[in-house]
């Protein structure tokens, strides 16, 4: 039995997805079970740590008969160490943690996305359990943002077209995690995941304008006139943050790893099979 939190998100969602088409039992943890839209053989639990502390005791049913778990920062928040200790206490003997490509040497440690997921890994290296820390840098589904206005016409506006990074897909980052947590041989390593080449903003755009079989232009604004509507998945205490990361990567050369590859046996895949597998988000 493998537990997923964030079950219900993007990487969750594929995740739990990859377990159940090999057959491995699955409970998906989520804070709206009614809405989660997963497979019948899938136990879906409730979990939704936003009030008072839990004990460790009350969190002890999320994990009976589970070997396994797959942890989401969002999932436990600030009980992450109560869920942890949970779950060692049930029998979990192995964690895999989706945390970020900041976490590397010379970071910027101030940084909010930063300081989350340190302490996150902080948390499960305390915790006693094996575990496995996926480092993925820049997410593919993060250019759903630019959806609404892709349906509203063809003309695209956003800061910083010239950014340049390596998305991946978050099917490769469900297929890491999957091996991570079947297969023998991921206990402390860290993996660091990328798409397999560099694209600019721009260039993204004109990928997801190709598989709608548009034209889609892209129109540079400054960083001042961005708001939050801009980056829906970017909480906006956030944003002004991400935008200096964003900067930062105008004419850069993105980390690019084969770490997909060399865990799954298959190449990553590149951002225009993104666009393609997600076209019917684009349409309107």
């Amino acid at each position: 039995m493998i537990v997923v939190t964030g079950a219900t998100g993007n990487v969750g969602r594929a995740l739990v997805g990859r377990l159940t088409a090999e057959g491995t039992p699955v409970r998906a943890l989520t804070r709206a079970p009614e809405r989660a839209g997963l497979p019948e053989s899938v136990d879906v639990g409730h979990l939704d740590l936003s009030g008072d502390r839990p004990r460790p005791a009350d969190l002890a049913p999320l994990f009976e008969e589970a070997s396994g778990l797959f942890l989401h920062l969002q999932a436990a928040g600030t009980h992450t160490a109560a869920l942890l200790e949970a779950a060692r206490a049930s029998g979990v003997r192995h964690v895999t943690v989706l945390s970020s490509g900041i976490i590397q040497d010379g970071a910027d440690t101030s940084h909010p996305i930063y300081a989350a997921h340190a302490q996150l890994e902080a948390h499960v290296t305390e915790s006693g359990l094996g575990h496995t820390f996926l480092r993925p840098n820049a997410f593919a589904t993060n250019s759903l943002q630019w959806a609404p206005q892709i349906h509203a016409g063809d003309t695209v506006r956003g800061p910083f077209g010239g950014a340049v990074t390596a998305p991946i897909h978050e099917d490769d980052i469900a297929a890491v995690a999957a091996r991570t947590l079947l297969d023998d041989g991921h206990d402390g390593a860290v993996h660091r995941l990328t798409g397999p080449e560099a694209v600019t903003t721009e260039q993204q755009i004109h990928a997801i304008g190709a598989t709608l079989g548009r034209t889609l232009r892209f129109v540079d604004i400054p960083p001042n006139e961005v708001g939050p509507e801009l980056f829906p998945h970017v909480p906006p205490q956030m944003l002004p943050a991400i935008l200096a990361s964003f900067a930062e990567t105008v004419g850069a050369e993105p980390e690019i790893t084969t770490t997909v590859e060399t865990v799954t046996g298959k190449p990553a895949r590149t951002f225009a099979q993104w666009a393609d597998d997600h076209k019917d988000d684009f349409r309107p």
